[in-house]
């Protein structure tokens, strides 16, 4: 059993989120003894399309990468494309990034990976109509369960969270790095 314990999990979502793609893999971090801390781009609760509702820790404009260990892009369509207008949420990805820290993202998760510019040259996988998007930012995309790119964790659907949440604690745990290809 991997043990995350003492190291913090950002996921970063806004109103729209895919319930289980926030909720599950939270929870998953959270059995192996992580911190997790939900980051949006205002203070107060958000909700999932089916109604989850969630606390705000942080907000964009007040979260470094420097205090993160990972960090978990759940789904939703209207979550993927609100997201990835907030600058400062494009710039957290980039500098988790740029940090070598693992990533794991889900489903429209992906959509801002192609704002942040950081998937040339990476393979993963996504809900399939991102397959162009990410394709046209440069990364190999593939219709697999769970992809895993030096320290990137990729999954299609609420149905891949199980090997989606193995995969991430497994990548957290291991210290793989989203940044670095060796």
């Amino acid at each position: 059993m991997a043990h995350l314990t003492g190291k913090t999990v950002a996921f970063l979502a806004t109103n729209g989120f895919e319930d289980s793609e926030l909720t599950s893999p939270w929870q998953a971090v959270t059995d192996h003894g992580a911190t997790a801390v939900l980051v949006s781009t205002e203070t107060g609760t958000i909700s999932g399309k089916n109604g989850h509702e969630a606390q705000v820790d942080r907000t964009t404009a007040d979260v470094s990468a420097a205090d993160l260990d990972a960090l978990v892009l759940p789904g939703g369509v209207a979550n993927g494309d609100k997201i990835r207008m907030d600058e400062k949420a494009v710039a957290l990805v980039r500098d988790v990034f740029a940090q070598h820290k693992p990533v794991g993202v889900i489903c429209h998760g992906g959509w801002i990976l192609t704002d942040a510019d950081v998937v040339r040259g990476r393979t993963l996988t996504s809900y399939p109509s991102l397959k162009t998007d990410l394709r046209n930012a440069g990364a190999t995309w593939v219709d697999e369960e769970v992809v895993v790119d030096a320290g990137l964790v990729s999954s299609r659907v609420p149905d891949d969270l199980p090997a989606f949440n193995d995969k991430l604690v497994e990548e957290i745990a291991e210290g793989k790095h989203a940044g670095q290809t060796a």
